[in-house]
């Protein structure tokens, strides 16, 4: 059966007795999002079903469910406003479905298509609420891995929410999973996970840097015309400079940098971003300073001093003055 067909089929089940799944919001590689309504209690919500690659045997296909199962719980320990709350987790078909708020709005790369690039103070906003986000999280001891434009919503109400923690993503060993995907967008891995290194907080803020890259830009940094070709760059090649970034060329320079050791920290980056947001009109997005041609007189060359009188010769007495 096709996945529309699947679809088509799933669309007016009712989850648990309760969530009245609706239209497909959105597909991603391991999991559909459903807007659905909770007829328990009369409201809204975005339903997230697991779903497995035909290639995922068994023993994946478990450790894929523990592992979602767990992080949906650390998710739900996470108080910022900038996360998605869950509300439920329902255990239909062997798999769970994560019932979450539903966010009205557009994604970050919606945006970013349909109404071209976002002014610096703009981006700086956007990535000072992501960076909220990370670091709630990361004291909870998980980490992102898929820090992208996709995955970060603008609401109507102009609030600002990191999606897809945990559900398409698998804890544990580098960021490679046994089957041997990498996960996420290969211009927002940092060069530390495409070489399949353990990755930790450093990674997810190399993420949130080749983000605010693209906000401004327009394009991701390191957008090659393959996966393998982009993650090269990635692991070798310098960035292209931004054109419009503004004041935000310090930290974006600064959180993609390839050494996660000398990469920003949260408080670095933090403080870059508050000053980006601060900063007055005409300093965040002041164009280069191209000096006018200016017109200046020569110097004149002084004349030459009279020749000191002959000995003896009579001075020539000056003209009488006018009559």
């Amino acid at each position: 059966m096709s996945e529309a067909e699947q679809t088509q089929g799933t669309t007016g089940r009712l989850l648990a007795g309760r969530y009245r799944l609706a239209e497909v919001l959105g597909r991603g590689g391991m999991g559909t999002v459903w807007r659905a309504r909770d007829e328990t209690l009369g409201r809204t919500v975005a339903v997230k079903e697991l779903r497995f690659p035909s290639s995922v045997d068994e023993d994946e296909k478990r450790r894929l469910i523990t592992r979602t199962l767990r992080e949906a719980k650390a998710i739900a320990r996470i108080r910022n406003n900038g996360a998605v709350t869950v509300y439920d987790v329902v255990d239909e078909d062997d798999r769970p479905w994560i019932v979450m708020e539903l966010i009205e709005g557009r994604s970050l790369a919606d945006v970013v298509r349909d109404d071209g690039a976002l002014t610096p103070r703009r981006a700086a906003e956007v990535g000072l609420a992501v960076l909220d986000v990370l670091r709630a999280a990361h004291r909870e001891g998980i980490l992102h891995r898929d820090v992208k434009p996709s995955n970060v919503l603008i609401a109507d109400d102009g609030r600002v929410v990191l999606t897809d923690f945990g559900i398409a993503q698998v804890e544990g060993d580098p960021s490679v999973t046994s089957t041997g995907m990498l996960v996420g967008a290969p211009s927002y891995i940092a060069p530390e996970r495409a070489r399949g290194h353990r990755p930790g907080p450093p990674s997810d803020l190399w993420s949130l840097g080749g983000l605010l890259y693209a906000a401004v830009e327009g394009v991701p940094p390191y957008d090659k015309s393959t996966a393998i070709a982009t993650l090269t760059a990635v692991m070798t090649e310098p960035l292209d400079p931004p054109k419009n970034a503004g004041m935000l060329e310090e930290v974006i320079y600064g959180l993609l940098a390839k050494d996660a050791t000398r990469r920003l920290d949260d408080a670095g980056a933090r403080r870059l971003l508050m000053a980006a947001i601060n900063a007055p009109d005409d300093v965040i997005a002041r164009p280069p300073v191209v000096e006018p041609t200016r017109t200046m007189p020569l110097p004149t060359t002084p004349a030459a001093p009279a020749p000191p009188p002959r000995p003896g010769a009579r001075a020539t007495p000056p003209p009488p003055p006018p009559v």
